[in-house]
């Protein structure tokens, strides 16, 4: 039976192939989460490659995640965004949750913005706020760094007392106020799903410090942050945490709420973009 490639080889042979369809070298690398795939739109000049051809990428099966990648330019400035993300409870394995993100900084982004959709577990956030993530809690029970450590993607034990950079929060929190976009801070709770918490759960989340709750971000942030690479995140509140608001939960209802705030996200990352390179 053949043995599958070790990581690094994986990212090499998916490197490789972008790097065929492209010559533009990304400064910044952006994960478009739920009913967010529009925010690539305001990407310039995009070429624009499904997973399914990038060699060793994993397969994206929800629905709001087109898996696709972008290369091109957002605000003048070279992106690669990936529209769309694996997650664990399709059955991936931990380390295909960071393969996205490690492709990001293998194809040259000094930098990474994560976005996603979560549900409110902190009173008076509504449908549509945005939510800079300043910590979280992986209560997800996977890590993308779980198996031997590879010296070449990072240390064995990689420090996580600054998951989110504090210098990219604060040009994301330049720029909203620049645009006029409110911009709450928060812990981002990230759980294994796919069901939706239970509202004792919710309230447990709350006593444990979390703001939101979603199910990804987390294994993506562990990984950026093993390779040295600096990270900043936003969610889009989709809806209350269940016991905080009335109302069955739908996927097609969080799409719906995330979507409307796509052009406010656009916004965001062309004005940090643009700040990037100051």
């Amino acid at each position: 039976m053949s043995r599958k490639p070790d990581t690094c080889t994986r990212l090499d042979y998916a490197a490789a192939w972008v790097r065929g369809r492209t010559d533009l070298r990304p400064v910044m690398g952006v994960v478009l989460g739920s009913g967010l795939a529009a925010v690539a739109d305001a990407v310039a000049d995009a070429v624009a490659i499904p997973y399914g051809e990038i060699p060793e990428f994993p397969m994206v099966t929800v629905a709001g995640h087109p898996g696709r990648l972008l290369v091109g330019t957002l605000g003048g400035v070279p992106v690669a965004v990936l529209q769309g993300r694996a997650h664990g409870y399709e059955g991936q394995p931990p380390e295909d949750l960071a393969f996205g993100v490690r492709l990001l900084a293998r194809l040259g982004s000094s930098f990474l913005v994560l976005t996603n959709a979560a549900g409110a577990v902190r009173a008076g956030l509504r449908s549509g706020d945005l939510v800079r993530i300043v910590d979280h809690l992986n209560l997800s029970g996977q890590n993308p760094l779980s198996g031997p450590n590879d010296a070449r993607l990072g240390p064995r034990f990689p420090d996580m007392s600054e998951p989110y950079d504090v210098r990219l929060g604060a040009s994301l929190d330049r720029c909203a106020s620049r645009l006029g976009i409110p911009l709450e801070t928060g812990v981002y709770a990230c759980v294994a799903g796919p069901s939706y918490e239970t509202p004792a759960e919710v309230r447990m989340l709350r006593t444990l410090g979390a703001d939101l709750v979603g199910m990804s971000t987390v294994p993506e942030v562990i990984a950026a942050r093993h390779l040295g690479v600096p990270v900043a995140a936003v969610s889009v509140v989709a809806n209350p945490g269940a016991g905080v608001g009335a109302g069955v939960l739908t996927h097609a209802e969080v799409l719906a709420a995330v979507g409307a705030a796509a052009g406010q996200v656009a916004k965001l990352l062309e004005c940090l973009a643009s700040a990037s390179t100051r």
